[in-house]
This record gives structure tokens, sequence and C-alpha cells, in this order.
């Protein structure tokens, strides 16, 4: 069912593909970010997709790791990306029942950021909306869904329902999403999830936008700081 009038111009998204497969290496990822841009784009988000592994990204937990030993660093680039985006998709494949060592270096890279502030006060990556898509053909899609939904939440972004989707197949060894009889692209438990999650992340980030972001009351760290307890029932600041 279509709906027009849900126009999500002005909204950003950010996908990053975490991969283990340079450009131009097929992505079975990549094909489970198509379901989800393809929509975005229908209904006016500007999306970004990019791949970690096709940048020189320095292992670390700092904003620049130049400034910490490091000659070369893309994540500042890819971090002013970030910023722009009122969406953020994780996306990477399933390596031993996990997440790929790019997506554990991607969670890393956020989080060096978490620690910075925004114009409220509040930490850096509060009102913007986050999800995951998850691919392989071995078991673990919930597994590693839960971990980048938890990294996110935990440094700031806020998740709304049903926000991932995946597929694995057949556990074991066996065709991947985009491989030819894989019944990938077809699944309908997939596709159900995949377009579920994007109308979710476009719906709940249109709703922060329009609120100005999460209220600035109870979270601001200068506050808290500055003893301001927001009714912590602490009798030692009473």
């Amino acid at each position: 069912m279509s709906q027009p009038e849900h126009d999500f111009t002005g909204l950003r998204a950010l996908f990053i593909n975490c991969t283990l497969k340079r450009s131009p290496e097929p992505s079975n990822t990549q094909g489970l970010i198509d379901i989800s841009t393809s929509i975005m784009g229908r209904h006016g988000v500007a999306v970004e997709v990019l791949r970690a592994i096709d940048f020189d990204i320095a292992t670390g937990v700092w904003p620049d790791m130049r400034e910490h030993g490091w000659t070369t660093d893309d994540w500042p680039d890819i971090f002013e990306k970030v910023l722009a985006a009122d969406i953020l998709v994780l996306a990477g494949p399933i390596w031993l029942g996990d997440n790929s060592s790019v997506m554990k270096q991607v969670h890393e890279r956020l989080y060096g950021g978490s620690h910075l502030l925004n114009d409220a006060g509040q930490y850096l990556y509060y009102g913007r909306v986050g999800g995951c898509l998850i691919t392989g053909n071995e078991d673990g899609v919930k597994h590693c869904a839960q971990n980048v939904l938890y990294t996110l939440q935990h440094i700031g972004y806020t998740i709304p329902p049903q926000a991932d989707a995946g597929w694995i197949g057949e556990a074991g060894p066996g065709p991947s999403y985009l491989d030819p009889g894989s019944g990938g692209p077809e699944n309908d438990f997939t596709n159900r999830n995949a377009t579920f999650m994007t109308w979710n992340l476009m719906h709940l980030a249109q709703m922060l936008r329009r609120a100005g972001g999460l209220p600035a009351y109870g979270n601001v760290r200068s506050g808290w700081d500055a003893g301001c307890r927001y009714d912590f029932a602490n009798p030692e600041y009473r």
C-alpha cells in the first residue's frame, strides 16, 4: 500500500556496510541494504552508503587517531557523515557466529565520539536514530543484531521498534544472500522486516526532528556536574 503523503524530505541517512569485501567486489550485505535505501529514496530521504573497509580507518577509541600516533586515519571524514545523518544503519555479515571485525571497529570508532556534546549539552548522538541489517550463511542474526543495537543505544542513538532485519538461509555452509537459488531476495520474512525497519527509522527520525530532538532535561552532563540531580532520590543530595 502506497502512502504518498509520507514525505521525509530533509532527512539524511547513512548506511555503513561492514562487509569484508572491498569495492567493487559484490557484497551480499549490500543486497539487503538496497531494500532499505530504495524505500527511503522514494520518500525523499537523502541516502549515502559507504563500505568501511574501503577506507583506511585506524584502530582505536578516539575521534582522530592521528592525534594518538597513527599516520593516517579516514575516520574523521566518515564521522562528519555520521554527524550529518539523522538515521544511521550499520550492516554487516556474520562470521563465526558474531559481527565482522570491521563492524567491531566501527563500533569502537563511534564510541570514540560518544563523550562529545551537542548544542543542548547532551551527548552528541542524542536525537538520531539507529538500526541494523545482518546477512550470512550461518546462525547468529539475533546475536549480531542485539550487539549492534545495544552499542547504538548505549552511545545515545534512539532505537525504534523492529529496528533490525537479516537473512541467513540454512545454518552452515551454503548459498549467500545474492547467490542464485538462495531464496534471499524473495524471502518474505526478511523483506517484511527490512521494510518495517525502514519505515520505523524514518517515522522516528522525523518525530525527533520536529520535536527538536530529545528534551534536554534529566540528561545534561553539565547540569549533573554542577550539582543538579534531576530528582535522583539520594539522601546525600537532599
